[in-house]
């Protein structure tokens, strides 16, 4: 299945009250695909997912794939530390329309290479969706090796993986070895265009809720041999990637620009809170100098 070579990692609406704003959520998903984006990743870490439950991700993925039908594709973020949890949800998502899973390295636990892999073996033989893997040591605090790769990427409904390791190495060395089947997204905005200049496939973005058509012109300019004006829309809007993650971290700096766009994304769920007033200074002064692609009726 194509899923689509620019995703966005889709932050999770909530009303005052603190629950899921479903009518919202719809509301951003077809905002984002009129913005440059093919597909969204929906309760993954930008929106929030280890604070929903799981009838609220079920819920999403199920009212988000109803809204926009075949205009985009739902990456449902059904990965866990709990290999039978993360089976459990991967089935519902698939019950509830999903297009494909993402399945995180299991975090805190820090199991072996070995574990790893039979945890995502285990997860792709459970459903016909395709997985995506999502290697993001800085946050699981353990790194999906080559090797593992590799072998993961013999699997047959294992789409590819979306690398946030920063090891261009080792992501060069990846689409170098996986069968042609086992595509690579960059993980990281800022790492997107050198990614693909070494064969990876697209970008799983953040800034894309903001930047999506910039971004969608920086990944077509460069598949059309157009490099020059590939490297410009990376040079302009590096900044502002750099920002939305540095300033308060992810989503902390994401869901705080798009209330600045106007769109009411609510508040965030503890443990995360709202940037302080320095942070919110750096995205709001790193906006005014970047153009938005996003246009949401509010």
């Amino acid at each position: 299945m194509e899923i689509g070579r620019l995703l966005t990692a889709m932050v999770t609406p909530f009303d005052s009250e603190g629950k899921v704003d479903y009518a919202q959520a719809k509301r951003l998903a077809l905002a984002l695909l009129d913005s440059g984006s093919e597909g969204l990743v929906v309760a993954g870490t930008t929106g929030e997912a280890p604070t929903l439950t799981n009838e609220e991700k079920v819920r999403l993925f199920a009212e988000i794939k109803e809204a926009i039908g075949g205009r985009g594709t739902v990456v449902a973020g059904t990965g866990t530390y709990n290999t039978a949890e993360s089976i459990e949800i991967t089935r519902e998502a698939e019950h509830a329309g999903a297009d494909a899973a993402l399945l995180t390295t299991p975090y805190y636990s820090r199991p072996p290479q070995e574990g790893l892999y039979r945890h995502f073996a285990a997860i792709a033989e459970s459903t016909s969706l395709p997985c995506l893997i999502y290697n993001i040591p800085g946050r699981t605090g353990v790194n999906l090796t080559l090797e593992t790769q590799l072998r993961i990427a013999e699997l047959p409904n294992v789409a590819g993986v979306k690398e946030s390791s920063g090891d261009l190495g080792q992501i060069a060395a990846i689409i170098e070895n996986a069968p042609p089947s086992y595509r690579v997204w960059s993980g990281d905005d800022a790492l997107v265009l050198p990614i693909m200049a070494v064969g990876g496939y697209g970008a799983i973005g953040v800034a894309s809720h903001l930047i999506g058509l910039q971004m969608q012109r920086m990944i077509q300019a460069h598949l059309a041999g157009q490099h020059e004006e590939a490297g410009a829309i990376h040079r302009r809007t590096l900044p502002f990637m750099n920002i939305l993650m540095s300033a308060w971290g992810n989503p902390g700096g994401v869901k705080f620009a798009l209330r600045q766009t106007g769109f009411n994304a609510g508040p965030f769920r503890l443990p995360l809170c709202d940037p302080d007033e320095a942070a919110a200074e750096k995205i709001t002064a790193e906006m005014r100098r970047q153009h938005i692609d996003l246009a949401v009726a509010v």
